[in-house]
């Protein structure tokens, strides 16, 4: 049965794997704060459809609260350890199931085991959250294993973390003109994507939101990450495939397992 990997924009993707759908780091809003949606149409009624959903890190871009309440009663939500405490809108997802994780927990989905593994970023509530989560990837393992990277950095560890995956979702730019510290760009992407040698990858975290009134600044940064990473990607590790997706297309993977 193979895998079918639909993105919807920014970080949320929908993994389908074993007759289940894992739904990442859901955000299906137009505004988030200073960012609007410059491309691709939201997301439609039955994207937030999933039987788990997987939160990476507590920034409102990839932890959105009013999106998670558009889950259906009784979905699996897995946020990192000490979510709740750091964010107090989780309190209002009574309808959800959910679970603090950290690196190395597992949790059984129907016919899947999701697995939490280390992410390089800052696991705080931003601007100013006291509190701290560990930012987390998740591997999604069924008829094949997939590594959702959430937003990291590139670390040494990195393959040995993650353990041996057939797709990789990697970020590749984010949603402004300069990258900070912890994130990958389409460079360092193509060097994770070396170092863990999937048999497939798609890149996510770019051309989706962008700060309002700065359309003009650095457009580059918006609109070229995903081409450059295909290029790097040819370039470095040919054998991989790469599946530059637009918003809300799927690409099927033959599981190699």
């Amino acid at each position: 049965m193979p895998v079918e990997i639909t993105w919807w924009g920014h970080a949320t993707c929908t993994v389908e794997d074993s007759n289940v759908r894992v739904l990442t780091d859901p955000l299906f809003a137009r505004r988030l704060a200073h960012l609007r949606r410059r491309r691709g149409a939201l997301p439609p009624p039955g994207a937030p459809h999933a039987d788990v959903a997987l939160v990476s890190h507590l920034h409102a871009d990839h932890l959105h609260v009013p999106s998670l309440m558009r889950l259906a009663p009784g979905t699996r939500l897995l946020v990192p350890r000490g979510a709740r405490r750091a964010v107090p809108g989780l309190r209002r997802l009574s309808h959800l199931r959910v679970s603090e994780v950290a690196p190395g927990d597992e949790t059984p989905v129907g016919d899947i085991v999701v697995r939490a593994v280390p992410a390089r970023h800052d696991g705080r509530r931003l601007p100013f959250g006291p509190h701290r989560s560990p930012a987390l990837g998740y591997v999604i393992a069924g008829e094949a294993r997939t590594y959702f990277a959430g937003d990291t950095g590139l670390f040494d560890e990195m393959a040995k973390e993650v353990g041996p995956v057939e797709v990789a979702l990697l970020p590749v730019g984010g949603w402004g003109p300069c990258l900070g510290e912890g994130h990958l760009d389409a460079g360092r992407a193509a060097q994770a994507l070396a170092r863990l040698a999937p048999h497939t990858a798609v890149p996510v975290h770019y051309g989706t939101y962008w700060p309002i009134g700065m359309d003009a600044v650095r457009p580059h940064e918006f609109h070229a990450p995903g081409e450059e990473f295909v290029r790097l990607a040819a370039r470095e590790t040919p054998e991989v495939a790469v599946h530059r997706l637009g918003h809300g297309e799927s690409v099927r993977v033959k599981a190699a397992r």
